[in-house]
């Protein structure tokens, strides 16, 4: 048989509330909280495989045509005058005399090649490289109908969602195409808390956009700049 307990007498454990104290004072509250998650698995994709879209570098392309253009049209112009009994024109009887009495290591000869290769490695870059760095493309649900998001828009949604969140004061989100920065500025509540709710909305906005690779998220908070 057990014995009643007396009610005054009896202990039980009583919630905190307030800030956690040590010795009597009161603990530091942390200035700054962050987290970092990496980017998830990309999710099964009924309509195919969701690439990256290709630029049409159409103001390089035309660049390159019409410089090659005119140096042809130029030069089949001259070849044809001296095929007609013309002299060659002077530029081009300045540049063979030039280049025959240049060395191969002479500075000029050396500065012409770099900046010829240079432009050659650059034109291939363009050519092998998607380009549109500003364009997520988005899951394929349907063969054959392709989406994508732009980078700012998908920033500007993540921020709307941070700043729902209570006690988030501002925030800023630097979108790239592998991560998404987010860093907030808190001036209630705990900061580890405002934080915990930030990675829980901010990874559900993330999965919401829909996206064919989602990025990883990292979240920062912390108090805003005293005055004064």
């Amino acid at each position: 048989m057990t014995e009643p307990q007396d009610p005054e007498n009896s202990t039980r454990r009583l919630p905190t509330v307030g800030p956690a104290t040590s010795g009597g004072v009161l603990a530091a509250d942390r200035s700054a909280s962050g987290s970092t998650y990496e980017a998830a698995p990309a999710p099964e994709q009924p309509g195919g495989r969701a690439g990256r879209f290709w630029s049409g570098r159409r103001i390089p392309a035309a660049l390159v045509a019409l410089v090659v253009l005119g140096a042809a049209g130029i030069l089949l112009y001259d070849i044809a005058a001296v095929r007609a009994d013309h002299p060659a024109m002077q530029w081009r009887r300045s540049v063979a005399d030039d280049l025959a009495s240049r060395h191969l290591d002479d500075v000029w000869v050396l500065a012409g090649s770099a900046l010829a290769a240079a432009l050659g490695l650059w034109l291939l870059l363009l050519a092998l490289t998607p380009g549109l760095r500003a364009l997520l493309p988005m899951r394929r649900r349907h063969t054959g109908v392709r989406a994508g998001l732009d980078r700012t828009a998908a920033g500007l949604v993540l921020r709307d969602r941070a700043v729902e969140v209570a006690g988030v004061q501002s925030v800023r989100v630097k979108m790239s195409r592998r991560r998404a920065t987010v860093r907030a500025l808190s001036h209630f509540r705990e900061l580890d808390e405002v934080r915990a709710d930030l990675d829980s909305v901010l990874s559900t906005a993330v999965g919401e956009l829909d996206l064919a690779r989602p990025p990883g998220l990292s979240v920062h908070v912390r108090r805003p700049a005293k005055k004064g």
